[in-house]
């Protein structure tokens, strides 16, 4: 059985007597800082002097100091940035500020499990990693609960790293919902595998699929976009409630029926041969070393793809009809952004 842990596990005076530093103010920066605030922990936010978000951290009402100065004033150190600014970010100025005495977190194992960070044995390595975009860990917070999140402990110099860790998930509200026992290895690669094989990649390459064949098939875009996109929130809704069963509950008995009868003609043998080779690729390192690969070589084949699919049909036909719903608060994401 896994270890769970909740907020009587926690001994919240550990975080409360440390000074926190996170580094990086983005998705989970913003969302880790504001609830550690909130909370009574003394945190300070490391940006790099141009960084666009010192003004929004300030606003927000927390102290910002260089990356460099709020590692060495830190007993613990939360790693946040994105994963390929990281190495160079420890690098240059928080492995100098490291001791016995420090603790270095992330929110996520990728550097660690790729070791493209080393850190020095007489360090506290972990990691809380929330199961949620950072403006859901905030958002769920304020409204009394939170997410769940991981627990991962890489190195235990001071033999308290396992406390202080989740004395920190109390600090941005985790042990509310929950907080699993893993790995920094097992993280990131079910996190990887994931992302590229449902939650991301799998989900956006069967929408627009689904989205071309009724296109093409003559029905009209504005159709094909409620009936592959719109309504998947729905659907997804329903499972994150109650899982599979409450949404087939939920639906007619007719989608139940397709469900089971034209899934299985979706994901064949042959999907779950690729989720497989997929699995593999994040396992011995070699999708890492080709996106390491990509971030250092400018990413001229990502920031392409990126432009292609802004400009495809189902998010142009998606803009226009979103405007016409206010109700859902309406994003729109601009080509080049």
């Amino acid at each position: 059985m896994a270890n769970i842990y909740y907020d009587k596990d926690a001994d919240p005076s550990i975080i409360k007597e440390k000074k926190v530093a996170i580094i990086g103010y983005g998705s989970q920066g913003h969302a880790h800082a504001q609830n550690l605030k909130d909370q009574g922990v003394n945190v300070t936010v490391g940006l790099h002097h141009e960084s666009k978000s010192r003004a929004k951290a300030e606003k927000d009402g927390l102290a910002v100091m260089s990356v460099s100065e709020a590692s060495a004033r830190a007993d613990i150190i939360m790693l946040l940035a994105p994963d390929t600014s990281q190495p160079e970010i420890y690098t240059n100025s928080i492995e100098p500020h490291l001791g016995p005495k420090k603790t270095l977190m992330f929110g996520h194992g990728f550097n660690i499990r790729y070791k493209t960070v080393v850190p020095p044995t007489e360090v506290d390595v972990s990691m809380i990693a929330p199961k949620a975009p950072g403006h859901r860990v905030r958002e769920i917070f304020l409204e009394g609960g939170c997410s769940p999140a991981l627990l991962a402990v890489h190195q235990d110099y001071s033999g308290a790293a396992h406390d202080i860790a989740l004395s920190y998930a109390w600090g941005i509200g985790v042990t509310r919902a929950g907080v699993l026992e893993t790995t920094f290895a097992e993280e990131t690669e079910t996190d990887l595998f994931g992302e590229q094989s449902i939650l991301c990649g799998g989900v956006s390459a069967l929408v627009k699929a689904a989205f071309e064949t009724l296109v093409e098939a003559g029905y009209q875009p504005e159709v094909a976009y409620f009936e592959c996109m719109h309504e998947l929130k729905l659907i997804v809704d329903l499972i994150y409630q109650g899982g599979l069963n409450y949404m087939r509950y939920s639906v007619s008995d007719t989608a139940e029926h397709g469900d089971y009868v034209s899934g299985p003609r979706i994901v064949t043998e042959e999907t779950v041969g690729a989720m497989t080779e997929i699995l593999k690729d994040i396992q011995s390192g070699a999708y890492a070393e080709q996106w390491i690969e990509e971030n250092k070589n400018g990413r001229p084949w990502f920031n392409q793809k990126r432009r292609d699919e802004q400009g495809h049909l189902i998010e142009q036909v998606g803009a226009e009809l979103r405007q016409m719903m206010p109700f859902l608060d309406p994003v729109t994401v601009k080509p080049g952004e």
